[in-house]
């Protein structure tokens, strides 16, 4: 049996939402609108860009939505260019991530950032060759459609009942459950309970320290060491 924990990137492995928030600031300013409230631009982070427009700025036509993410690309990469990307390991994700393993499973990467946005940032934060399976915006349909859990657990040899998803957004919740997948809601991230507990999370965890033992408790195992 091949065990498999997905993950969502922003608000779940990294605290990137300052330099998200950032980006998306200036990529109104070039388009001459007013800049959302962070509280706003926090919401929507996790979707793929287009989706992200299009709830930032329902009133501009798909093709503007879509000029707003190709502008958001090009800030976000000229941010990086100039060394004010900051996107840290929220604190206790890597142990996390060495007892999963150590556990016997598989991590994967389910995010709505690009493959160069991904691979950037967990190179930065020394991960890279960590995930058995990168799963992007590039190739997919945003969260929560399944495309990405599903090519995860193709690419581990994982079926979904023995899948988890952990993310904190209720869009990672719904993929999960799209996909057959367990849905575990991460608290320290950008979305609050409420959502994630609409959108079908199996549990809640409030720190990355606590995701194993809502693991084990989901797959009816023992809380052992």
């Amino acid at each position: 049996m091949t065990r498999l924990a997905i993950f969502d990137c922003d608000g779940t492995l990294v605290d990137s939402g300052h330099s998200i928030h950032l980006a998306l600031g200036e990529t109104f300013v070039r388009h001459g609108r007013p800049v959302p409230p962070r509280s706003e631009s926090q919401r929507v982070i996790g979707l793929s860009l287009d989706e992200a427009f299009a709830v930032l700025a329902p009133d501009a036509s798909p093709a503007d939505q879509r000029s707003f993410s190709a502008t958001y690309r090009e800030v976000f990469a000229a941010l990086r260019a100039r060394g004010a990307v900051d996107e840290p390991l929220f604190d206790g994700i890597r142990p996390l991530l060495d007892a999963l393993e150590e556990d016997g499973w598989l991590l994967a990467v389910a995010t709505g950032k690009s493959d160069r946005g991904l691979q950037h940032c967990l190179a930065v934060n020394g991960l890279a060759g960590r995930f058995v399976s990168l799963q992007t915006a590039d190739r997919h349909l945003s969260k929560p459609h399944p495309s990405m859990a599903l090519e995860a657990m193709l690419d581990a040899g994982a079926e979904p009942a023995d899948t988890v998803v952990i993310g904190d957004a209720g869009w990672d919740m719904g993929m999960a459950k799209a996909a057959g997948a367990t849905p575990i809601g991460a608290l320290w991230g950008y979305h609050d309970a409420a959502e994630l507990r609409l959108a079908g999370a199996d549990a809640l965890v409030d720190a990355p320290a606590a995701v194993l033992a809502a693991v084990r408790r989901l797959f009816g195992e023992v809380e052992h060491g």
